[in-house]
């Protein structure tokens, strides 16, 4: 009988995970990638919707794309896991695994921060279209760019909002009626790389974008147009543009896998306690940020291993921590930078100048996936 493998959630590390089992064994696994979702967006795209460069159309990838030898590709909502027996409970049914992985990534978790539900987030694709149609009247005031907590996805996202709004008053001509602020709970904006941190915050000096590190957003009034910080302060806005607090999905919690607040897992081999059950991606407390290019490593490393064990060839190769990000600086330029979290006895990161070059390898980290994955 082949091996059965589960895997739930079709994110960046579902898919790569996916393929990857596909490409070394084929038909000879039985692999089931379970998704409540009918397309895979990139993080990146929201953005994109928001300011008008992209449809939400456009920049979605149907499950129905997805098809490789020895994967079966379900759309169905867990409902329960039990890491114990592996076994998973969805709407439609139950399925048994000999290896489970859970990479559902992270939940939005609005009602954590009181107000907000009356607020914009640009997280999500929906909250990303409802702002393309709010900017075209935005033309005077002060806009606020707001986390509502730390861990959250893609970590320079927020920076890359404020640039990219910067650029959008100006050339609807009314930036000099606006105000920009960013909230950030981190201490800089890309923490394992000072010099990248350095680049964005002298691009927010040169365009009169106020940066407030160290804090985070802990309630919004709708009404009065206020937001509320963690030292009690307040700021008054014309518009607000929120990222909501994160927390692993509920269901993953119901089943006892959580420990403060993620996945714990050996963050080399992403096993949990339980045998034969990992998991990967944003999901996981692997010391590695919530980013998709992130969740691609982890995913190889588990797919390496499950290699190897259904082979018979050993332990597999461990989970390396290391990733590159683009960073949208505005004015079509786009910085990179290469972090590694595991190689020394901190995290480092190499930075990349930001240039109108590196949009074309931006370019190619998309299109190379969905040709990998979706085949177009």
């Amino acid at each position: 009988m082949a091996t059965r493998i589960t895997i739930l959630g079709a994110g960046f590390a579902g898919l790569e995970l996916s393929t990857q089992l596909s490409e070394a064994l084929g038909d000879a696994v039985q692999v089931t990638l379970i998704d409540k979702g009918d397309a895979f967006v990139f993080g990146f795209s929201k953005l994109d919707v928001m300011f008008g460069h992209a449809e939400a159309s456009a920049v979605r990838l149907p499950y129905a794309r997805f098809a490789k030898p020895g994967v079966r590709l379900l759309r169905e909502t867990v409902t329960a896991i039990d890491p114990v027996t592996r076994r998973v409970t969805t709407d439609v049914g139950v399925h048994e695994a000999d290896h489970l992985v859970v990479a559902m990534g992270a939940d939005y978790d609005i009602a954590a921060t009181p107000g907000l539900a009356d607020e914009h987030e640009f997280y999500s694709v929906p909250g990303a279209t409802r702002l393309r149609d709010v900017l075209p009247a935005f033309r005077r005031g002060h806009a606020l760019v707001g986390v509502c907590g730390a861990p959250y996805k893609c970590p320079p996202a927020p920076s890359e909002c404020v640039l990219m709004l910067h650029d959008y008053l100006t050339r609807a001509g009314v930036r000099g009626e606006c105000d920009i602020s960013l909230v950030l709970p981190l201490s800089s904006p890309v923490p394992p790389s000072p010099e990248t941190s350095r680049a964005l915050i002298a691009a927010f000096e040169e365009r009169g974008i106020r940066f407030l590190p160290n804090r985070r957003i802990a309630e919004v009034d709708a009404a009065r147009r206020v937001a509320t910080l963690d030292d009690g302060s307040e700021m008054a806005y014309d518009l607000f543009l929120g990222v909501p607090r994160h927390r692993a999905p509920a269901v993953v919690e119901a089943a006892g896998l959580v420990e403060n607040g993620w996945v714990t897992v050996d963050p080399r081999t992403l096993q949990t306690r339980f045998p034969g059950v990992y998991a990967c991606g944003d999901i996981a407390n692997t010391g590695t940020p919530k980013a998709g290019v992130f969740a691609e490593g982890a995913a190889g490393a588990v797919a390496s291993a499950l290699i190897a064990q259904i082979r018979g060839e050993g332990e597999g190769q461990l989970y390396g921590g290391r990733g590159t990000c683009y960073i949208e600086f505005g004015a079509g330029r786009i910085g990179r930078v290469e972090v590694d979290f595991f190689s020394g006895p901190k995290p480092t990161g190499t930075y990349y100048e930001p240039s109108m070059e590196l949009r074309a390898d931006k370019q190619h980290f998309g299109s190379s996936r969905r040709a990998r994955w979706f085949g177009f």
